[in-house]
């Protein structure tokens, strides 16, 4: 059986406080509701006579403050706290013990009760700091717990940065690798995009990719095809036979069947003086030289995920000049706005930003870009973010970061 009473509203500039009273006998359920009528506060009581009623009443709307008599038809005890508190973790409770009951106070809160008050010992003024009391430190209970999941949380984010930005595994000294990933939004979970670079037999590997979507589910595979790529190309697969093995394991591993990845595999081999692209529904990369810096003309082919069954990724080979370098990025640099407009940036703004960038070392120059990009962007479009530089030539390894 429940029962409410109606709000008691005495000071305007106080709180309502949602009390639910878990007591047995009508009549000190009754001085329990005069009391709180003197304390003042502004309340609004709900009576339960069982602990079932009031695990009933709480899964369909929160309390504040529990009041919680410990002889009750169906519990009695510290027991009758722990189930309370299951039901409420957050909630305040104070425990209602009979003059005799000596150490049921105590007992009940090393169960987990704020607080304990003997009938008949209790005043309008104990009440109302009793109350007052034990939702407050309920509340800092709650908002210690918050912050330790909000802890938990920035830990998971960065074990998951640290499997998206692996270390390039690398001998050569004679290419300068430079690597960027920023998130779309802050204090949000890493999105799908992911890079990663290796040499194997004297020559260099890379990938960027771009899993669709945003979040965890994104997130893990990003991190799935980057591990299977790296492990995939020290296996001695190559182009687009690596491509369609991606392909298999983005159409297996994906938790979402809508979920698909774009990518870009560069191979730069300096003896040969050429470097190998594949494009699956990825952006060209930009090559820059002495002269400037130009998108690479290349063959697509169709993004991971999108139709196995016709997967065809033709090859592009690219002449290597003396000195120069491959940006790799993904579509997070040129989706956002080209300022003041409702014009995107796209890859003509992309290069018109880098023309107007002063000359600088690999790494430099590319926190500028994105800076810059950013700038015009004004945060009214939010992508998650990845860049992949290769430099090569008399500038020298000690440039790049």
């Amino acid at each position: 059986m429940t029962a409410t009473a109606p709000a008691f509203a005495a000071y305007a500039d106080d709180q309502l406080y949602r009390v639910l009273l878990v007591e047995d006998d009508e009549a000190d359920a009754l001085l329990v509701e005069e009391l709180l009528h003197d304390t003042g506060l502004p309340f609004r009581l709900t009576v339960t006579t069982t602990l079932a009623d009031a695990c009933a009443e709480l899964a369909g709307e929160p309390a504040d403050c529990i009041l919680l008599d410990l002889h009750l038809p169906d519990a009695s005890g510290p027991a009758a706290v722990a189930t309370v508190r299951a039901s409420a973790p957050h909630t305040a409770v104070v425990v209602l013990t009979g003059l005799s009951e000596r150490h049921a106070g105590t007992d009940a809160m090393s169960a987990g009760a704020q607080d304990y008050l003997v009938k008949g010992k209790v005043e309008p003024d104990l009440l109302r700091r009793t109350v007052r009391y034990a939702v407050y430190r309920s509340r800092s209970e709650r908002a210690a717990v918050e912050a330790q999941a909000a802890r938990l949380q920035a830990q998971e984010n960065k074990r998951l940065e640290r499997g998206l930005l692996p270390q390039p595994l690398l001998e050569t000294r004679a290419v300068t690798i430079t690597t960027r990933y920023l998130p779309g939004r802050e204090q949000a979970l890493l999105g799908g995009d992911f890079l990663d670079a290796v040499e194997d037999d004297g020559v260099l590997h890379g990938i960027v990719g771009d899993v669709s979507g945003h979040g965890p589910d994104a997130a893990a595979l990003g991190v799935c095809l980057r591990i299977a790529w790296r492990s995939l190309v020290l296996g001695g697969h190559r182009g687009a036979e690596l491509l369609r093995l991606l392909d298999r394991i983005l159409s297996a591993e994906r938790r979402e069947p809508h979920l698909f990845a774009t990518c870009a595999l560069i191979t730069l081999d300096q003896g040969a003086r050429t470097a190998t692209l594949h494009l699956a529904g990825h952006d060209a990369p930009l090559l820059s030289t002495d002269q400037g810096t130009l998108e690479v003309s290349s063959a697509h082919g169709i993004a991971l995920g999108i139709a196995p069954e016709l997967g065809q990724w033709p090859q592009t080979v690219i002449p290597l000049p003396a000195t120069g370098g491959l940006t790799l990025y993904t579509d997070g640099l040129t989706e956002g706005y080209a300022g003041d407009t409702d014009r995107r940036l796209g890859v003509d703004g992309l290069l018109g930003l880098i023309d107007r960038l002063p000359p600088t070392d690999p790494g430099t120059h590319v926190d500028l870009l994105i800076k810059e990009a950013r700038a015009l962007n004004a945060g009214r479009h939010t992508d998650d973010l990845a860049v992949l530089r290769l430099d090569w030539g008399p500038r020298g390894p000690s440039e790049g970061s």
